[in-house]
């Protein structure tokens, strides 16, 4: 072997996979370009009793599984396979080296010695003596798990480790979905005036930003510019090279009896509103009323304009670690406690306080519900339930979206029909799912890798209204 290709092969690593990464995403083989992919046998053992679940972590198992069976045809696991001769999977993600190079698989059924720190004979530790074998055979061998006991323990034993990074982003500087500009008042009238601004009008000399640099003029599709000092507030048309004024009064826009308290509620209805933006990203803290606004769009899309058939609202069920089957009563019972929090604005919204001229059809708040519910006309149901629907032609919300995985959302949004707009809506802050946080979380993600494209828009919403007592907990505690 020639210097060159020595340097090379000694570059290359093993990466040894934890379970919970595939279960995470089924595609995770495919994405460690050029190096060693190595998955304990124990790995394949979880997997088998994963499958036999109902939910989205079975069918996760399910696929690693038809995955391996594919990458079995190749050759012997045992040995490893280069997974590059199998060809760009169907729907899954992969990457690749320089020059188009893939790596390896292989399945190791050693039962490896374990060090004393980890001599109890449990599944992590079998599966991390495998990452701790090769690194006492010289190999630059790394355990990637999203279980962070397992990653410290392994990291004591002195072995690289390392959270799945290939869907993460960075929460700290995550899209907000607009920017703040100091401008001339006469660039604001102007805006209201003429119905739109050309974005190169934003170059021009006295357009600063919050910290007093000049702007650079760039703004993505949807972003909002809100102007400080002047009240000023626009948007870029899509993929256009124009700003659109956005009426900020609070009396300005009244939907489904409620009205937007601050710029943040402002952008949002604009985005919740515009038939033209089929995907919305709601993020925001407890109480900024991210739910409530795209319940109160939907029911004026739906049941106002009647530009949508249905008004589909889907949690999924992640209630800190118990599922739904825990909670009391029969399936609709258990459905109603896990659904409260949507009864809840629904509520409020059908309420005299929320929306006064909807209170003819029956005596009761509840009447009205189940009424919209027995027409077929508003569905509320856990998102396990909709996998493998087609959605057209409805106003489709999915709250607490911080609980799915990126690949959940990217599944979710691939099964939107022609007509269907999509709400996604969650707080990085309150994550159930032990194996995310506010980096690797669908709803992040989905936030940053469809940040541009025209048919998406995104608020982060940072002020609480839900009462005085909530914004405080919120800053203080």
């Amino acid at each position: 072997m020639d210097a060159g290709r020595q340097s090379v092969a000694e570059e290359v690593k093993h990466f040894v996979i934890d379970t919970n990464v595939l279960l995470h995403n089924p595609d995770a083989v495919f994405v460690f370009e050029e190096n060693h992919v190595v998955i304990p046998f124990q790995v394949i053992e979880e997997l088998d009793t994963m499958k036999r679940r109902e939910d989205d972590i079975g069918r996760n198992a399910r696929q690693a599984i038809r995955h391996l069976d594919a990458l079995r045809q190749l050759g012997k696991l045992t040995s490893g396979v280069n997974w590059g001769e199998l060809g760009p999977r169907p729907g899954a993600a992969f990457s690749t080296g320089p020059d188009g190079q893939t790596g390896t698989v292989r399945i190791d059924l050693g039962d490896h010695e374990r060090p004393g720190a980890i001599s109890t004979d449990t599944p992590d530790n079998r599966i991390i003596a495998v990452a701790h074998s090769l690194h006492a055979e010289g190999k630059r061998a790394v355990f990637v798990s999203k279980d962070l006991s397992a990653r410290i323990k392994s990291d004591s034993l002195g072995v690289k480790t390392e959270d799945f990074e290939n869907q993460k982003v960075d929460a700290d500087r995550l899209y907000t979905g607009y920017v703040t500009l100091i401008a001339d008042h006469e660039l604001v009238t102007e805006m209201y005036e003429e119905k739109m601004l050309p974005i190169a009008r934003l170059s021009q000399p006295g357009v600063i930003d919050e910290q007093g640099n000049p702007f650079s003029g760039r703004l993505t599709p949807n972003q909002f510019v809100i102007f400080k000092d002047t009240g000023g507030l626009g948007r870029r048309l899509a993929d256009t090279d124009h700003i659109v004024p956005v009426a900020k009064h609070r009396s300005a826009r009244h939907v489904s009896g409620i009205a937007p308290r601050n710029t943040q509620q402002t952008m949002a209805l604009d985005l919740l509103l515009d038939d033209s933006i089929q995907l919305v990203t709601l993020l925001g803290s407890a109480g900024t009323g991210k739910t409530l606004l795209a319940i109160a769009a939907g029911m004026a899309k739906v049941f106002g304009e009647e530009r949508y058939d249905k008004l589909l609202v889907a949690r999924p069920i992640m209630p800190l670690g118990r599922d739904i089957g825990y909670l009391p009563g029969d399936k609709d019972e258990k459905l109603t406690a896990w659904m409260q929090p949507i009864f809840d604005n629904l509520g409020y919204l059908l309420s005299t306080r929320g929306a006064g001229s909807q209170t003819a059809e029956s005596h009761s708040t509840e009447q009205r519900i189940d009424k919209l519910i027995a027409d077929g006309r508003l569905v509320l149901e856990p998102l396990t339930y909709i996998r493998g629907r087609s959605i057209p032609h409805q106003f489709m919300i999915v709250d607490e979206a911080q609980n799915l995985t990126p690949h959940e959302v990217k599944t979710i949004i691939s099964r939107v029909g022609e007509g269907t707009k999509l709400i996604l809506t969650g707080d990085i802050g309150q994550i159930d799912n032990p194996y995310l946080d506010g980096s690797s979380n669908g709803l992040s993600y989905a936030i940053e890798k469809l940040r541009g494209v025209g048919l998406v828009g995104h608020v982060t919403l940072q002020k609480s209204e839900r009462s005085e007592l909530a914004s405080i907990a919120i800053e203080k505690l």
